[in-house]
């Protein structure tokens, strides 16, 4: 017997709405411990939400403090200047430490360097403010 879509749509509501609560716990707490993404976990949440709840969806998109920011990506898929600097600066401590303090394998070193020059790449390419209209 097939339960159909419906069926699986309704019973991922609470999954999702965990995912989004997960996400946005670790959101809030990067933004106070340095070096902990907010905006990304906040994007994750969003799109959790947007899948359990319309009521937390809508709470975070128009949140304070972290809506605007989502806002701007949702709307012209904006990357202020300060995250892209934190976020490739964090990428490159991380690959440094990963590469003269750890002994992992070379082979993943350098999947983690092509992942995160990847991630660098796409972050590089967004804008840094929303366009002007004149």
């Amino acid at each position: 017997m097939n339960a159909g879509p419906w069926f699986k749509m309704k019973t991922m509501k609470p999954v999702y709405l965990l995912i989004g609560i997960l996400f946005f716990g670790l959101g809030a707490v990067g933004a106070v411990v340095p070096g902990l993404p907010t905006t990304v976990f906040m994007l994750l949440a969003l799109w959790a939400f947007s899948r359990s709840s319309d009521r937390f969806h809508a709470w975070l998109y128009h949140h304070r403090l972290f809506g605007p920011p989502l806002q701007r990506w949702h709307q012209y898929r904006v990357i202020p200047r300060r995250a892209k600097v934190l976020a490739i600066g964090m990428m490159i401590t991380s690959l440094v430490y990963l590469t003269l303090f750890t002994t992992l394998s070379l082979w993943l070193k350098w999947t983690t360097a092509l992942v995160m020059l990847y991630g660098a790449w796409f972050i590089l390419t967004k804008p840094s403010k929303k366009p002007t209209t004149e």
